[in-house]
């Protein structure tokens, strides 16, 4: 018997471990897989980070590079980034690179957490591979659903951390699924850092797991997961800002806030997400799931309402409740609408067999029904699908239209840093002034500078009225212009040759550095205080005639001028007529003193 046994338990331990082996296998392949389409994606479409983006690669940078931080400008503070931006900033100029790899190759990653949680929720995983073909179909059009939300290919050409956070939490459902709670966990704390709209869910999976778990070590990492989140937000503010609370400061002056009803307005901005025939697709979904008595899908339901109704109480807040706010809300609505059409194709397929209905209502069928609800799903699915040839048609006209305006600024952004480098470097440039740049640009400029945002000037008007020195950067075409302005007198010389425009054609072109010496010498003409204004004192012998007094403001001027003109008139006469040097002095003394100036408001001006 134990020759027996022991041939059992050495051929049961290599399948273990092979289904292990080939998960991790599986698991590699299609990482890599993800990571050459992030590749892939950012060769092709140029994308460049944003302004927040580029903010948070300032902050690895700071940091990193000189421990200096300073957080109190915008973009507001979020520790996901962070984690990322830190670390690359040890690469020097590929921190951008980098960055914008992993934005998009997390972001399509999103793609496939979406499709496998579709193909889990058909229920067809245990099936034969032959009639799995409904939950395939599920899969793709989950993945294909949430790629091609609105504004989720904007968000990726820009490098935000959105799309980010989308995959998270679609990594999270996908880890509960599969039944790996600490993996789970993980995934929402990481969330967490980059949205505040996960920390209830974040908080509510702690209190289930501390409830269900028996270990201190997995105790312990929960506890330790929850410490995570307010330390990430809040301790590095109140060490690099005036307030720890600085980020949600900067959100209340935000200017996409909705102004009218919060509710209207938060719930157009996740039905936005998607067209029409998506909406019905996903409420169809929904019905379908209660009829099923399928839990786990209407658990996902009332998540995403939970993630609607937390995004509406920052609307109430004065928070701007951004439609990329409520895209992970939309993604589970997508992979539950996917989920449905696998239950109705699997319906048709297999008829009472399947598990669309449950018992009572499959008996309650005749088969001459049972037939017509199969036509009518399988007609249903059609429809769905042609009504979606359209839409994505003007998805892809979009996308097209949004590469080319991508790869506009990417040319921009990529000039900027080569305008600096003929402009002496960033020692020159702030050697000669404060840099002053509009303020889409501030981040992008800081980070060519290596400086913080704050160090930055984004208002040119105000810049200028102040009288400092500073150095203008000024986009032209796809090019830029620098400009020292209100040089100091001992820098003029040195600081003439940041004069440049770089490649200021409409179009682009040849990039070029032109030499620009001929400007106003305004420009260079020393810094100095603001002049204070002049006060003019009338002397007490200038007194308007009482015939005056009623006479409207602008014609008072006019009577005062022609006063003293007459008192001129009279004392030249009177130095003709009596001679002498002592009166001649007196007349040139008071032809050197000021004349009193007539105060004019510019609306009683005459014109």
């Amino acid at each position: 018997m134990e020759r027996r046994q022991a041939p059992a338990n050495h051929v049961s331990r290599p399948s273990s471990w092979a289904r292990r082996r080939r998960g991790v296998v599986a698991f590699v392949l299609v990482a890599a897989l993800v990571v050459v389409a992030g590749v892939v994606w950012v060769s092709l479409t140029h994308t460049r980070p944003s302004y927040d983006a580029f903010g948070w690669l300032v902050w690895g940078r700071q940091v990193l590079l000189h421990w200096n931080l300073n957080t109190d400008g915008a973009p507001s503070w979020k520790p996901l980034p962070f984690l990322f931006t830190l670390p690359y900033a040890a690469f020097g100029r590929s921190q951008m690179t980098l960055w914008t790899v992993t934005s998009s190759a997390v972001a399509l990653a999103a793609a496939v957490f979406a499709a496998r949680i579709a193909y889990r929720l058909t229920g067809l995983s245990s099936e034969p591979a032959a009639r799995r073909w409904p939950a395939l179909v599920a899969g793709a059009a989950g993945g294909l659903g949430v790629i091609g939300m609105n504004d989720f290919s904007h968000q990726m050409l820009i490098a935000t951390s959105d799309p980010m956070v989308v995959t998270l939490c679609l990594a999270a459902i996908d880890a509960h699924l599969s039944r790996r709670p600490g993996l789970a966990f993980t995934m929402l704390v990481l969330a967490s850092l980059g949205r505040p709209e996960a920390w209830p869910f974040a908080g509510l999976y702690a209190l289930w797991r501390l409830r269900e778990s028996r270990s201190w070590w997995a105790r312990a990492g929960l506890l330790a997961g929850l410490l995570l989140i307010p330390t990430g937000w809040f301790l590095i503010p109140a060490l690099t800002s005036h307030s720890w609370f600085i980020s949600g400061q900067l959100a209340l002056n935000f200017p996409g806030a909705i102004h009218g009803s919060k509710l209207v307005g938060v719930t157009n901005r996740l039905l936005g997400l998607y067209e029409l025939p998506v909406r019905l697709a996903a409420l169809a979904a929904v019905i379908l799931a209660a009829i099923r008595r399928d839990r786990v899908s209407l658990a996902l339901a009332g998540a995403a309402l939970v993630w609607a109704v937390v995004e509406l109480a920052f609307a109430y807040h004065g928070w701007p409740a951004s439609q990329r706010y409520l895209m992970e809300a939309g993604a589970v609505f997508v992979v539950l609408a996917a989920a449905g059409i696998g239950w109705v194709l699997d319906f048709a397929a297999r008829g009472q067999r399947a598990g669309l209905l449950p018992g009572p209502w499959l008996r309650r069928l005749s088969p001459p029904l049972a037939i017509g609800l199969r036509g009518a799903g399988v007609a249903a699915v059609a429809i769905f699908a042609v009504a979606l040839v359209p839409v994505a048609r003007s998805r892809a006209r979009l996308l097209r239209q949004q590469v080319h305006r991508a790869s506009i600024d990417a040319t921009r952004i990529d000039r900027l840093r080569t305008a600096v480098t003929l402009a002496g470097g960033p020692a020159t440039v702030r050697h000669c002034g404060h840099p002053v740049t509009f303020v889409g640009f501030a981040s992008t400029l800081a980070w060519d500078l290596d400086v913080n945002v704050s160090g930055v000037g984004y208002k040119p008007g105000r810049e200028w009225r102040s009288h400092r020195p500073m150095v203008m950067f000024r986009p032209v075409g796809s090019g830029w212009e620098v400009t020292p302005i209100h040089t100091r007198r001992a820098r003029v010389a040195f600081c003439q040759r940041l004069v440049l425009a770089y490649d200021v054609g409409p179009t682009g072109g040849t990039p070029s550095a032109v030499l620009t010496p001929s400007l106003p010498a305004r420009l260079f003409e020393p810094s100095r205080p603001a002049r204070a204004p002049v006060v003019v004192h009338r002397p007490r012998h200038v007194k308007p005639r009482a015939r005056h007094a009623n006479r409207p403001a602008r014609h008072v001027g006019h009577a005062r001028r022609r006063q003293h003109a007459r008192q001129r008139a009279s004392s030249s006469k009177r130095l003709k007529t009596s001679g002498g040097r002592r009166n001649r002095r007196r007349a040139a003394a008071r032809a050197r003193r000021p004349r009193p100036r007539a105060h004019r408001s510019p609306r009683t001006a005459p014109r």
